[in-house]
């Protein structure tokens, strides 16, 4: 009660806004291409195109939009990305109803969606440190990603079940609205904001700087690489799977969300076991044998078949995935903090976000384009295997704590 209390009610209209936002995206999830596949007929590449344009967008807008950023209100910012969001989800409906959606305006669609996305990510992280104190930050943050994972966990088996009982389009105008009363609750923050009057020229070095630090750290270096590869292989599967179960396969829209919703509870169970392993085994144990292991499971996601026994494989795939994933990256998170010299953090996280998207973005298009060329099982294969060749990438050392003096 305390802890809430000392959190603020700026921060209780900022959570209850993300919150909401983030319960219409859960009911949303894999919107654009339920869509495309079921309304369009859309086949692999595309729906990979789909995928794949707005993550590719948002590495390229990252470059001068961080330092565009960090000297504005950031409330206005946010508001403004909600009713974009709003206004873009809201209009693939409208055009679904009246017969005139086509795939373009799809693809624009998640193209504004990803660059208000971007938007409202970087003004709410600004913002969230204006209006709690330091000493609430943990509490605030903790109650953000327990939000995401629980939205992750309820809102896509609801999602496919409104989609199997109101059609494909469902789940946006639901996400659309969300972003309209997220909107709404950051308009019920009262209070000015604290602007800086400070201008940045200097965005381009700023980013460049960030790079020639990780390729100058040994460690930092090898763990990049691995951890670009490895989020780009898992992510580039996700698209080519829908196409599998849904167009190839038959599985009912609610059970191709139920198979993706329930393997989330890894998220929290890997999240919660995180500080224990590394108290019982050390930070180096942990990375090493979880980086490993994230590597291992989406080879099985080849052997998916129809029915049931299909679905357990998916489930059962996905939920050790997610653990691992999730603890690795919990401590890896925390690794990546203590090694960087503090004066070079921002621009380091910068450079690290849009080297991942872009990876995300370019081996998302390669495998719908093997999928296409092939079929969906060969590119889920092909990822599977490469997957397993990234562990050679991670250090083979990894120290407590680097030396920061990195030239």
């Amino acid at each position: 009660m305390g802890q809430r209390a000392n959190l603020g009610r700026a921060f209780g209209w900022l959570w209850a806004a993300y919150a909401v936002s983030a319960y219409g995206t859960g009911l949303g999830f894999g919107a654009f291409s339920v869509v495309a596949i079921e309304a369009l007929h859309a086949s692999s590449a595309e729906v990979a195109a789909l995928s794949a344009s707005g993550l590719a967008l948002g590495a390229l807008l990252a470059v001068p939009l961080g330092p565009w950023m960090e000297f504005r209100a950031k409330r206005p910012v946010m508001i403004a990305a909600d009713l974009v969001r709003f206004a873009a989800l809201a209009s693939v409906p409208l055009a679904y109803w009246l017969g005139v959606l086509s795939f373009v305006q799809l693809l624009m669609v998640s193209l504004v969606t990803a660059s208000a996305k971007i938007a409202f990510t970087a003004a709410s992280g600004a913002y969230l440190k204006t209006i709690v104190p330091e000493t609430g930050l943990l509490a605030a943050t903790s109650r953000f990603e327990a939000t995401t994972w629980s939205a992750t966990i309820i809102g896509p088996p609801l999602g496919g079940a409104a989609i199997g009982f109101f059609g494909p389009v469902a789940t946006m105008v639901v996400d659309a609205l969300s972003y309209l009363l997220s909107a709404l609750g950051i308009t019920a923050i009262r209070g000015a904001e604290r602007v800086s009057g400070k201008t940045r020229t200097r965005r381009w070095s700023d980013l460049a700087e960030g790079w020639r630090y990780i390729l100058a750290h040994p460690a930092l270096r090898r763990f990049f690489f691995n951890t670009v590869l490895v989020n780009g292989l898992i992510m580039a599967t996700e698209p080519v799977l829908s196409v599998l179960m849904l167009s190839k396969l038959r599985f009912p829209v609610w059970q191709y969300g139920l198979a993706f919703a329930v393997p989330c509870l890894g998220g929290l169970i890997g999240a919660r076991l995180a500080r224990r392993l590394v108290f019982r085994w050390g930070k180096r144990k942990v990375l090493r044998t979880f980086g490993v292991l994230r590597a291992c499971w989406s080879l099985g996601l080849v052997f998916v078949q129809p029915g049931f026994a299909g679905l357990v494989i998916v489930m059962v795939t996905e939920f050790g995935l997610i653990v691992c994933v999730s603890l690795f990256n919990s401590v890896f998170a925390a690794h990546r903090l203590t090694t960087t010299d503090p004066a070079r953090h921002a621009r380091v996280l910068a450079a690290w976000s849009i080297t991942s998207s872009a990876g995300i973005a370019a081996l998302t298009m390669l495998g719908g384009l093997l999928a296409q060329l092939t079929s969906p099982r060969t590119a889920i294969a092909v990822a599977g295997i490469l997957l397993l060749a990234t562990p050679f990438l991670l250090p083979r050392s990894i120290a407590t704590r680097e030396p920061a003096s990195v030239p």
